[in-house]
Parts: C-alpha cells; sequence; structure tokens
C-alpha cells in the first residue's frame, strides 16, 4: 500500500501493480481496494497496464477530510494521475462512472474512459429514486443508523426486492458493507439528479470529448440497459458496448478484454 496527497491535505491510499501505461480504477458504492470487483479485474490488466487501484476517500486506509465534495472526490483521482506521471486511462464502476466522468469534465489528463453501469434511471422502466432519498439518507448516517443506510440504498437505489434486502444482514460481506456505509452520502450527490427518470441531466456531461467507453451487462436489468444507451448519445466521442450474458456485477474475465481492446 502507497499513499499520495490530495490538494486538501488528505492521505489517499493506493496499489499499484504491473507495467505499461497507467491505468486507474475507480470503485462504486460501498467498495475499496481490498472489499470489490476491482482487485480481481487489476490482476487481469497488469499484464498490458500499470494498474492502481485506490481507497475512495472516508474508505479503507484513505483519509476522510471534511466537509464533503465531489470536486475532492475529482482532485484524488486527479492526485492519482499525478503519481502515474501526469496522464491515465480512467476506468468506473457503478457511482464510480459517473466519479470518473465528473473527472473526465475537469482533467484534460484522462487520455481514454470507461465506464460500466452507472446507475442512470433516464426513463420510466423503473421507479426514481424518492424525492426525499438523498435527506433520508444523511438522516440515517449521522444517527449512526449504518444498516438501515445500507437497506435504503439497496432497496431504493439499487431497486433490490425487499425479501432479498431483508436477508442480506446474515451475509458474511454485512460488517464489510458497513464498514465504509458512512460513505454512501457520497455517492448519492454523485448520482441522484441522473435517477429521476429523464435523460436532460446526462446533458452535464456532453463538453466531455475525452474517448469514452460506455459499457453495459446484456442481462442487466432494462432500465440499466436504457441509461447506458442515453448516457453513450449524450456523449460525443462514445461507443456503446453490451457484454452478453454479464450483469451489473460484471465477471473480470469478460470485461477486462473488452478494456484492453479500447485503452488500446
Amino acid at each position: 500500500m502507497k499513499t499520495v496527497t490530495s490538494k486538501d491535505g488528505t492521505s489517499i491510499a493506493y496499489d499499484r501493480v504491473g507495467e505499461g501505461e497507467p491505468l486507474v480504477l475507480v470503485d462504486g458504492a460501498l467498495c475499496s481496494r481490498t472489499n470489490g470487483p476491482n482487485g480481481a479485474l487489476a490482476a487481469l490488466l497488469k499484464r498490458h497496464y500499470t494498474v492502481y487501484t485506490y481507497d475512495r476517500r472516508g474508505r479503507g486506509e484513505s483519509g476522510n477530510k471534511a466537509p464533503y465534495a465531489v470536486e475532492r472526490e475529482v482532485e484524488d483521482i486527479e492526485a492519482l494521475i499525478e503519481e502515474a506521471g501526469g496522464s491515465a486511462f480512467v476506468y468506473g464502476i457503478s457511482s464510480g462512472a459517473a466519479l470518473a466522468l465528473d473527472a473526465a469534465l475537469r482533467l484534460p489528463s484522462i487520455r481514454k474512459l470507461a465506464l460500466y453501469e452507472a446507475p442512470f434511471v433516464t426513463d420510466g422502466s423503473r421507479e426514481p429514486v424518492p424525492d426525499d432519498y438523498e435527506r433520508r439518507m444523511e438522516t440515517l448516517i449521522r444517527d449512526g443508523r449504518r444498516g438501515d443506510a445500507i437497506k435504503l440504498f439497496m432497496r431504493k437505489g439499487v431497486g433490490l426486492p425487499a425479501p432479498i434486502v431483508a436477508i442480506m444482514p446474515l451475509m458474511p460481506a454485512w460488517s464489510k458493507l458497513k464498514a465504509v456505509a458512512h460513505t454512501l452520502p457520497y455517492d448519492t450527490r454523485l448520482t441522484i439528479d441522473q435517477q429521476q427518470g429523464r435523460k436532460e441531466p446526462l446533458g452535464r456531461w456532453s463538453a466531455v470529448r475525452t474517448p469514452t467507453l460506455v459499457a453495459v451487462g446484456g442481462k442487466s436489468p432494462a432500465w440499466m440497459r436504457h441509461g447506458m444507451d442515453s448516457l453513450a448519445q449524450a456523449l460525443p466521442n462514445a461507443q456503446h458496448r453490451t457484454l452478453p450474458g454479464q450483469t451489473h456485477i460484471v465477471k473480470p474475465a469478460a470485461l477486462a478484454p473488452v478494456l484492453t481492446d479500447f485503452f488500446q
């Protein structure tokens, strides 16, 4: 584990593996360097790239200097890119894809951008996130009710059926999820405007001219597939790719060749 210091003084923990051009992997909600899909993905990509995985602020071994702002998370990515030599490819998954988009809007040092299933609700194929969702999430975290915050996220943010959410506290990973649940308001802020059942909010990224891959799983729900199609249309320099047989829990072995082909 290594660290880099972001502009506001926050220490960001990261791992670096492989050789080749630098590639930064950005996690989604409730994930970190040691708990999430990007570690296994990095192990496959290191054959072609110098891969950076990191703990987003507030997670794992990274700091969490207040107050939070999306701009601070963009600066964390900027610090990693500077550490990598001044330019890099960037890949983001789920809410990490939304963060990667915001980074590309501000950082010309991102050479290419790949996104997998940002959780955008752009039509009526599922209910939008409730109007009081952000307030409820912040209240639960402020009150120390991390388990309830995770359930709210899974039920209203992700859209999982209530019976599945009800049994989640029995799963072995529950304690790891609770350990980073206080960062759920960060991911909420990253995505809430794009979860209202409309395409128009995606226009905020129309200035992102970085070559971008927008990928989605062929077995993912319709709302997710529609959202990624809308995003690809909103970006001026994007290509859309569907990974057959994949869901939001994408298999690294299915994703790695797609990313390698795109970044090369």
